[in-house]
Parts: C-alpha cells; structure tokens; sequence
C-alpha cells in the first residue's frame, strides 16, 4: 500500500513536466524510506535535468538503501545529459519501481539490465496504465518517428461546426475554450488549414493555460498553417502573436506570394503530393524529424477530413454544444472522402465523456 502511495506521487509529479519536455518523455520520480519521501523531482525541459537527478539531489546522501519510485525507466546512454541509471547506482539505492520500460532502443531494458548488474533489486509495472497515458505522445513518437495526432472540434448537436454564412463564434462554452487552452498548452504544434485563418483570423495562442502564469504562456506552441496556394493574409493574427508561425505550402503557390513570405521572414514548409496540395503524411513525416512529437489538429473540416482519410489521427476531442444550427449548407465538422458505410465508419475506442458547463466533452482513441 505504501508502495502504491509512492508511485502515485510519482505519476503527479509527471503530469506537472507534460507539454514543457518535448521531445524527452514527462517522468516523475520519488525517494522514499518507508513512510518518509526524502526526495522528488519530475523531468526538465530537454537538454535539463532528468526526474531522477533532481529526486536524488534533494534526497542527497539519505538516498543511501533508499527505494526509488519512477514512472518511467531510467535513461542508461548519454544524450543532452548523462545516464540515470548511473546516478542511481552511485547514490546508492537499493530498490526500484518502475511503472514502464522505455521503448527508445538506447534504452528499452538496458536501464533494469544496468540497475539490476549493480545489485538493485527492481520491479516493472506498476500503474502501468496510468504511466502510459501520460507519456502517449513519446511513445508514439519514439516507435514510429512521427508526431501523435490529436484532432479537437466543437459542434452543435446536429454535427455542425459553423452556420450556413460561416460563422462560429461561439459554439462551444467559456469552459471548453478553457480546456483548448490547456491542451494547446501541452502540445508542440497546433495545425489548422488556410481556410480557418481566413474565416475566423485566430491567434492560435495558449492562454490562461496550466502553467499558471495566466495572460500568454511563455512558451507558446508552434503554429502551423497548411496552405498549399499561400492564401493567408500576411496581416494576419498568428504573425503577431508570441512564438513561431510556420506556413505548409505545396507546389502551387504562386511565386510572387512566396516571395513576399519570404522577404517578410515567414517560415514556409513545402511539402507538395501530386496534385500541389500538401500531403499530411509527409508532412507529419517532416514535423517528426524536427522533433514534433505531438499535434493538435483543430479544424477546418477540410484539413479534418484529409487527417482522418490517411488514419493518421491517434485522439479525438468532441466538444458538443446543446444548440441545434441546421441548414444543408452549414459545416460539418470532418469533410474529406469519408468512408462508403456505416460498418466502415471509425468506432473509437477508450471513451469517456466530461461535462463542462453546458457542454460535453467526448474523447476517444482512433481504432488501431
């Protein structure tokens, strides 16, 4: 029991680094003697130190015969920091918990296999679940080499995501808004198609977010804006806001236009399929090797269809609204191909469902 109590410590500390360790994974560690913690920390931001150190440093020589609790295996290799697996040995631990084998390959066991070697006596799997859930942006990432992909819209009972004339404002809640700020706080890019920018001219800022610092977050999410032709106004919103802005551009842009992009120092990211759009498997293909490790795709319906046509959304994020807008014209919130039948249709798995205010929140994973 007391054990349990100490990883749950643990996983809290996690969930405090999430959104600020990209591309490292959140952890978060706890030393303990009996009912005693002598020592906690969760990971910095990459290239800073790790959950375990900061643990071990606050613990100092009372870490001697002490239990660790880490949601996460140690790192055994050196990268932007050294091991922790050595740190661990050197400090003089005698037992370890750990709710999860690193996946990375330059890790994934050689951390046990190296606390083991030195006498720690270790065990693996605890709130395993939990541990998951925490870091499931990493361990897509880590696997496959592309960003974990999160689509997030707001709707009307009856499907819809704008009226007949476009317009939007507001169907969701102050209270749903409030929970898109989080998550933009907590992800590395936010993606919306060219045709969001021109309809709404949003900032695509985390604001009044987790960090708890309130107004603008320091540290603001990439914008990505995927726009094979160059249409966005060089006016707009997401020029002026804190942070970066990045246009996703295909082969049909028009070159004066790029060349004005340019000269103004926006950032362009060409990624043309055959028919000079942009092809969002390359695309997610490009983020991943700039260490993108998460996403939030949070409209148009047209960007949403292509996502969810190529099965490359991993999470969806429905936020519905007790109004009813109607009309044949209004927007749906996912366009693209669709699929011919109902039995084709993608059932998602895991869901849960949160009230906020007036509104409900429907999560769910797409089908594997």
């Amino acid at each position: 029991m007391l054990d349990s109590e100490h990883m749950k410590a643990a996983l809290s500390l996690a969930k405090l680094a999430v959104g600020y360790t990209s591309p490292n994974p959140a952890v978060g560690a706890v030393i303990a003697k009996g009912n005693n913690i002598i020592g906690m920390g969760y990971t910095q931001p990459a290239g800073s130190d790790h959950a375990e150190i900061i643990a071990l440093r606050q613990a100092g020589d009372h870490a001697d015969g002490a239990t660790m609790y880490v949601t996460l295996e140690p790192c055994c290799h050196y990268g932007r920091t050294p091991p922790c697996t050595q740190a661990i040995i050197d400090a003089g631990i005698s037992e370890i918990y750990i709710s999860l084998l690193d996946p990375n390959p330059l890790v994934s066991g050689q951390g046990v296999i190296q606390l083991n070697n030195a006498g720690i006596k270790t065990h693996v799997g605890a709130f395993r679940d939990e541990a998951y859930a925490i870091n499931e942006a990493y361990f897509k990432f880590i696997v496959t080499g592309i960003p974990f992909v999160t689509a997030k819209f707001a709707v009307s009972l009856d499907g819809k995501i704008a009226t007949k004339s476009g317009d939007s404002k507001w169907i969701s809640n102050n209270e749903s808004r409030k929970y898109v700020h989080k998550l933009r706080d907590i992800v590395d890019a936010i993606v919306v198609g060219v045709n969001t920018v021109l309809v709404d001219n949003p900032s695509l800022t985390a604001r009044n977010c987790c960090c708890g610092r309130g107004g603008i977050c320091k540290d603001q999410p990439l914008r990505l804006v995927v726009d094979s032709k160059g249409k966005t106004p060089v006016g707009a919103l997401i020029f002026q806001q804190p942070g970066e802005t990045t246009l996703a551009i295909g082969d049909n842009i028009d070159s004066k236009k790029k060349e004005q992009f340019i000269q103004l120092g926006i950032k362009l990211l060409e990624v043309p399929d055959n028919t000079g759009l942009v092809d969002v498997e390359k695309l997610l293909q490009v983020l991943g090797k700039q260490e993108i490790t998460s996403i939030l795709v949070e409209g148009g319906s047209q960007l949403l269809g292509s996502f969810f046509d190529h099965r490359l959304v991993d999470k969806v994020l429905v936020f519905v609204s007790p109004i009813i807008i109607g009309g044949s014209k209004a927007t749906t919130a996912v366009s693209g191909d669709g699929v011919e039948k109902i039995t084709d249709a993608f059932h998602l798995d895991h869901i849960a469902i949160e009230k906020l205010g007036d509104n409900m929140l429907v999560s769910g994973y797409m089908p594997k």
